[in-house]
């Protein structure tokens, strides 16, 4: 009689410890669902320029206007674009909900072909493990000679 208590015993825990798994996979898959967002660093009135067709010598200025939506001041610590391009940009903070803008000129003198150019910001602030925010930007043309 022992030895059917003990086998009776097992049986409900192991059917009490299957329910509890299924119980608890049911529970924990709608939390996995609820994955919050975080809003951007910066807001871009658009990333890409498309400065159709450039004669070869020609110089063409375009723009990239951007918001702060970081939720902190932000701050533009280095751009970075190829030796064809000379670049202008806000050298003060950025408080949040603020406009910055970008100003690139294009001087196609040394180009051949046409191509897309891209120009990276480096901000001053940082992410959660200490390295700066970038962000890019881009602009194509086609040359014509």
């Amino acid at each position: 009689m022992k030895l059917n208590s003990l086998f009776t015993t097992l049986t409900i825990a192991i059917l009490f410890s299957c329910h509890t798994a299924q119980k608890a996979q049911t529970v924990a898959a709608p939390v996995s669902n609820q994955v919050a967002t975080k809003p951007s660093f910066v807001t871009w009135d658009k990333k890409m320029v498309d400065l159709g067709q450039v004669k070869k010598g020609e110089k063409k200025e375009l723009f990239f206007e951007f918001t702060n939506t970081s939720g902190q001041d932000i701050q533009i610590d280095i751009v970075d674009a190829c030796a064809c391009t000379t670049v202008d940009f806000p050298r003060g903070v950025i408080a949040y909900k603020e406009k910055g803008k970008i100003t690139a000129v294009f001087d196609s003198t040394e180009k051949e072909a046409g191509e897309t150019i891209g120009i990276t910001i480096v901000f001053k602030n940082t992410d959660e493990q200490g390295n700066p925010k970038i962000e890019s930007v881009e602009y194509k043309f086609e040359l014509i000679k």
